[in-house]
């Protein structure tokens, strides 16, 4: 346990400042007052990083009804419809607001937004800045919450655990990156916008801090968790040894770019009626077959028959990283595999984004909403964020502020069947690269039961090794993993992003519904409503 240095007080505490915190926050300004902590630098989140953009009903052949089709489609059954309804259903307004914020999309003619498409859409949706839309994005979204009335900003504080009084969470318990310090940070109500847990994994393109932090603090807290078996592999990051791996986004498959394979043929047009522009977990799964039957640890994107001055001009950023990397988009084939991505699953919210545990709201990658089901559909994340965050504001501003004692956290140094407590640093760092091989090896794109048991062997090995020293980022990891584990090990069906070569049909008379979790308590599952599954 922290010793704890010190106390502060808010009306609400929102832990992230990706487009789901910075929205959250901008929302409640000069209404209630808000500290935002951040793991690192207000600016330093996966939604930077976010290149493809944000979707949206908002051309003049689309509609709201197309968008939700598409959602379903790509969600292999266990969306929850009423939340995808009100998501799609509020993009045009949400992102009207997000424009008057000051994020600039870009427009094809005067009065018309230039609209992309991407994997699993019908038509094209999909506003964005360049190649660039995450950065666009937290650039304008940045600087207006540093500019915001009753906003405290607190940057590298790292969440170690949530507190909970009489079964109400009523702040959270942060540290000081810097000092070591940690404090206190008492709330009528906590938003997490946390982001996920790519970090589990060897191979993905989330940035360093996404090790699931919010999840891990949930979970001890007592919060459900759901859906953590479907974790969402982007199908073409550039095969170079950057860490994290630099997207391609999928817009430029969306231009026309065709993905080849060692022959130099392409390989997804008799896979489904969409080809490259497949859902992503088909794309993955066919990229993955193909390496293996080629030997290869990657396939090709072939984008040279679009030319060169229209690639510099509409990618204006992957054009420079991959000149970075030794290729010219224009004359070469660049070499793409699987990363880690997303991760679909998280903490268990309802349509206005309450969590479980009363006091708890969750908003964006960390939030299990149902929006996404078990694949989510390109660009439905930014989306997902900016919508959930403002709903949660409506939530916040409707009730009455109260405030709630807290007497004392709750331990933090448990895991789910893992101990928490790691060694060293450089002993931590090894712990960590062999957490990431084990989740890579066998809990990937592909699994079994086999592979699994081998997983959750390999993280109690882990686990056990851990000596008396403390590293919280570690033991979420440790958390996370284990949790994403047991619940891929539950569901024996394939469905969306979750697929089982030993149970290779999706079973909807079985498993149409979500594996729900609880600390202490046993798992369930829920059937998804309107679903036949039992």
């Amino acid at each position: 346990m922290d010793d704890i240095g010190g106390q502060r007080r808010c009306d609400v505490l929102v832990v992230g400042s990706g487009i789901a915190g910075l929205t959250a926050a901008l929302c409640l300004a000069g209404k209630r007052s808000v500290t935002l902590v951040t793991k690192s630098r207000v600016e330093d989140t996966s939604t930077w990083h976010a290149q493809g953009g944000i979707a949206g009903a908002v051309g003049e052949t689309d509609s709201v009804e197309l968008h939700l089709a598409d959602t379903l489609a790509a969600g292999a059954g266990i969306n929850a419809v009423e939340v995808v309804q009100a998501v799609v259903g509020e993009a045009a307004e949400a992102l009207r607001e997000l424009q008057a914020f000051g994020v600039g999309f870009d427009y094809s003619a005067p009065g018309k937004v230039s609209l992309a498409r991407e994997g699993g859409h019908s038509l094209p949706r999909i506003l964005h800045s360049g190649d660039a839309t995450g950065a666009a994005v937290q650039d304008a979204l940045s600087r207006c919450v540093r500019q915001a009335a009753k906003v405290e900003i607190l940057e590298e504080r790292f969440l170690v655990d949530l507190l909970v009084e009489e079964g109400r969470c009523t702040g959270a318990i942060v540290r000081d990156m810097a000092t070591g310090i940690a404090e206190e940070c008492r709330a009528d109500a906590v938003v997490l916008a946390t982001g996920g847990c790519g970090q589990v994994y060897r191979v993905t393109t989330n940035p360093a801090i996404a090790t699931g932090d919010g999840v891990a603090a949930a979970w001890r807290a007592g919060a459900e968790i759901t859906d953590l078996e479907f974790v969402q592999f982007h199908p073409t990051a550039l095969d170079h040894e950057s860490s994290p791996k630099f997207l391609i986004t999928e817009a430029l498959r969306g231009e026309g770019a065709y993905l080849l394979d060692c022959a130099e043929q392409r390989f997804m047009l008799g896979v489904h009626p969409l080809a490259e522009l497949a859902p992503r977990d088909v794309v993955s799964r066919e990229i993955e077959s193909v390496m293996a039957r080629c030997g290869r640890p990657n396939v090709w994107l072939d984008a040279r028959h679009l030319g060169g001055d229209y690639l510099k001009q509409r990618f204006p950023t992957i054009w420079e990283m991959c000149v970075e990397a030794g290729y010219n988009l224009a004359t070469d084939l660049i070499p793409v595999a699987p990363a880690a991505h997303y991760m679909i699953g998280g903490v268990r919210v309802d349509i206005d984004g309450r969590s479980s545990l009363a006091g708890l709201f969750a908003t964006g990658e960390v939030a299990a909403s149902g929006l996404h089901g078990a694949n989510r559909l390109a660009s439905n994340s930014l989306l997902e964020g900016l919508v959930f965050s403002r709903r949660i504001a409506r939530a916040l501003l409707a009730e009455e502020p109260a405030a709630h004692a807290v007497h004392a956290a709750p331990p933090h140094s448990e895991a789910p069947q893992a101990a928490a407590a790691v060694p060293d640093a450089p002993a931590a760092a090894a712990i960590r690269e062999q957490l990431q091989e084990v989740m890579s090896s066998f809990v990937g794109v592909t699994r079994s039961a086999e592979s699994l048991a081998h997983a959750a062997r390999g993280i109690a090995t882990l686990a056990s090794a851990s000596g008396a020293a403390d590293d919280p980022e570690l033991v979420n990891l440790l958390t996370v993993a284990t949790l994403i584990t047991q619940a891929a090990a539950a569901r024996e069906e394939t469905r969306g992003t979750h697929y089982r070569d030993d149970f290779p049909d999706r079973r909807d008379d079985r498993w149409r519904g979500h594996l729900v979790w609880c600390r202490g308590e046993p798992v369930r599952f829920e059937p998804t409503k309107g679903g036949d599954a039992g």
